[in-house]
C-alpha cells in the first residue's frame, strides 16, 4: 500500500462541494428542478459526479447537485425537496459509501436508473478514508471503526477520481449508463464520453511525466484521501493524526513526522483549500516545513485554484512538483 498512519475524521477535513461554474456547457443548476425539464434529468451527489454527468452528457441533460455550495458533503441531510426531486429525476449518479445519506435516499427512491460510480471500477482497501471514523489508515494496522466513516463497504477507499485512470473507467461506465437510459441521444454520450476518456488520459500522461525524476516519494496530508493518486504515480501518503481540525497533533506525532520528514526529504505539510490549516501549521512549524494545498476536488468553490476538475488537478500537479523536487 501507499498510504500510511491514520487520519483526521471527515468533520476535520472534508472540502465543501458544489457544482462546477465556469468551463461546464450543459444546463445545470443546484436549485433547478431535477424533472420535467424536457431535457434528461440526472441529480448527481456531489461535484465528481456532477462533473461526469455534465462533460457526457452535455445539451441532452439537466444536472442537480445534491451537495449545494457551502454543504459539506459526507454527512449531508437530504431535504424534502431533494426527496421530491429523487423521484421526478431520469436518473441519480452517486458514488456508494461516501454520503450515507445520500446512499439511503436513493436507494429508497423510485428513480428508474441508479448509477454507483463505485461499481464502475475497481475499489482497493487503503484504509480508512477521510470519514469520520478514527480507523487506521496504514494496511498493516487493524482498526475498528469509531462513528461513521468515509469508506465503502469492506473498507474500500472511493477516492477514485483523483486517479485519473480510475476516473476514466468510471466516465466509460456512466457513459453506457446513460446511452441505455436515453437512447436517441446515445451517439452523442458515446462520443462526449471518448472525448471525456481522452482528455483523462491525457492528464494522467501529464501527471506521470511531471512527476518523474523527484527527490522524494513522500507526502504528507491533513487529509488521507490520495492513495489511489499515491499509488498510481509511485508515492507515499503521509497523513497527520488528529480527532479534528483545531486540535493538534500528539507531540509523538509531530516527532515522526518531523523524523519521517528528514529522512525523506519532505518539504510541504498539505492541508485543503477550505479545511483550518491550523494542524498543517503546527506540525510544519514543528517540523521546519511549508504548507500549501492539495485539492482532494470534492467541491469546486471561489478558493479552488481552478474552475474545474481538470484544472485543480494541474494545480495539484504543480503543488506536489514543487514538493517532491522534480519542478
Amino acid at each position: 500500500m501507499n498510504v500510511r498512519r491514520r487520519l483526521i475524521p471527515a468533520s476535520a477535513v472534508t472540502a465543501v462541494t458544489a457544482l462546477a461554474l465556469g468551463t461546464l456547457s450543459a444546463c445545470s443548476s443546484g436549485s433547478a428542478a431535477a424533472g420535467n425539464t424536457g431535457k434528461f434529468d440526472v441529480v448527481a451527489s456531489f461535484y465528481p459526479m456532477a462533473f461526469l454527468a455534465e462533460r457526457i452528457g452535455g445539451d441532452h441533460v439537466n444536472v442537480t447537485s445534491l451537495t449545494q455550495p457551502g454543504q459539506e458533503p459526507h454527512d449531508l441531510e437530504i431535504s424534502a425537496k431533494q426527496t421530491a426531486q429523487l423521484e421526478e429525476t431520469d436518473a441519480a449518479l452517486y458514488l456508494k459509501g461516501l454520503q450515507p445519506n445520500v446512499d439511503e435516499a436513493i436507494g429508497q427512491s423510485g428513480v428508474k436508473t441508479k448509477i454507483d460510480a463505485a461499481t464502475l471500477t475497481t475499489l482497493e482497501t487503503h484504509g480508512a478514508e477521510d470519514g469520520h471514523g478514527d480507523e487506521d489508515h496504514a494496511h498493516e494496522d487493524e482498526g475498528g471503526h469509531e462513528g461513521h466513516s468515509h469508506e465503502t463497504e469492506g473498507g474500500k477507499d472511493p477516492h477514485v477520481w483523483l486517479d485519473p485512470v480510475k476516473y476514466a473507467e468510471v466516465a466509460e461506465g456512466v457513459g453506457k449508463a446513460f446511452e441505455k437510459a436515453d437512447p436517441d441521444h446515445a451517439a452523442d454520450y458515446r462520443k462526449n464520453t471518448d472525448t471525456l476518456v481522452g482528455k483523462l488520459n491525457e492528464l494522467d500522461t501529464t501527471l506521470e511525466a511531471g512527476l518523474k525524476d523527484r527527490k522524494t516519494d513522500v507526502f504528507i496530508t491533513t487529509h488521507a484521501s490520495f492513495g489511489y493518486f499515491a499509488e498510481r504515480y509511485g508515492l507515499t501518503e503521509e497523513a497527520i493524526n488528529g480527532l479534528d481540525p483545531e486540535s493538534e497533533p500528539s507531540a509523538a506525532r509531530v516527532k515522526e513526522l518531523t523524523e519521517t520528514a528528514g529522512a525523506d526529504g519532505v518539504t510541504t505539510v498539505f492541508y485543503e483549500t477550505l479545511v483550518s490549516d491550523d494542524t498543517a501549521k503546527t506540525v510544519a512549524k514543528d517540523a521546519g516545513l511549508k504548507t500549501d494545498v492539495l485539492d482532494p476536488l470534492e467541491g469546486i468553490t471561489d478558493s479552488s485554484r481552478g474552475a474545474d476538475y481538470f484544472e485543480v488537478m494541474e494545480s495539484n500537479l504543480k503543488a506536489l512538483q514543487t514538493a517532491l523536487g522534480s519542478a
